[in-house]
């Protein structure tokens, strides 16, 4: 069984934990390059990080997004105290904040499977059973990622859970961004992932009261161990 090493960042900015994902993102590929040179006995395996966090108030605009998605100029930006980054991730526009959890896998796939979209089927699956363990039914939406509520009933479907990943040589970053007491009404500034005719919900408007986030993310680890079929190992930065 393989090791994935975890890390809560808690309340961390955007920047500060992008930095942290590019520099373990960087690793890996300069890891892989540096073992094509190398005999097959001689060379050191990559290592696998999970990442979880919240962020201050922040938008984030992927690199196939459009920014007129974002309804704010820059002046209201800074009266309602919200960042905005374009990244180089795929997916459109989603909004970060307090109350959410924000997961950040940056794996090898070598270590596990060479296709994108079980990976991030296998994200999506890890929501959909966490959401399961709190008696709230999720599922997919046909022709879009992330996790949704009522996904079948185009005037009810809602979505819970956002996913936006970036991947090169098969080392994955970014990842899945899962409302559990989000304050929704950030993200009527925006159009969430480019999807103008469905609303977004949280757990907590779903269950009518906060959740234990750390139980939360209890739940969301043993499910994205199991999928994955690795321990997750506690590690410092």
């Amino acid at each position: 069984m393989g090791t994935i090493h975890f890390q809560d960042l808690g309340t961390i900015g955007f920047a500060e934990a992008w930095a942290v994902q590019k520099r373990f993102f960087q690793q890996s590929l300069d890891r892989k390059k540096a073992n094509r040179d190398l005999p097959e006995a001689e060379q050191v395996p990559t290592q696998d990080h999970l990442l979880f966090c919240e962020h201050p108030h922040v938008y984030t605009l992927g690199k196939s997004g459009k920014p007129a998605h974002l309804l704010l100029g820059e002046a209201e930006l800074g009266r309602e105290g919200v960042a905005f980054f374009p990244i180089d991730r795929g997916g459109d526009i989603t909004y970060h904040g307090p109350g959410q959890i924000v997961g950040y896998p940056i794996l090898d796939l070598d270590h596990y499977f060479h296709d994108m979209r079980r990976f991030i089927g296998t994200l999506e699956e890890a929501v959909i059973g966490t959401l399961e363990a709190y008696r709230i039914k999720a599922g997919r939406m046909e022709g879009q990622t992330g996790v949704w509520l009522d996904p079948e009933d185009p005037a009810k479907a809602r979505k819970i859970c956002a996913i936006g990943v970036k991947a090169s040589r098969w080392v994955t970053m970014h990842g899945f961004a899962f409302n559990a007491n989000t304050d929704l009404s950030y993200f009527d500034h925006i159009v969430p992932c480019g999807i103008a005719d469905k609303g977004v919900t949280c757990m907590a408007k779903e269950l009518g009261g906060l959740v234990g986030i750390e139980g939360v993310k209890e739940r969301l680890k043993l499910e994205l161990a199991d999928l994955f079929e690795v321990e997750l190992a506690e590690a410092a930065l």
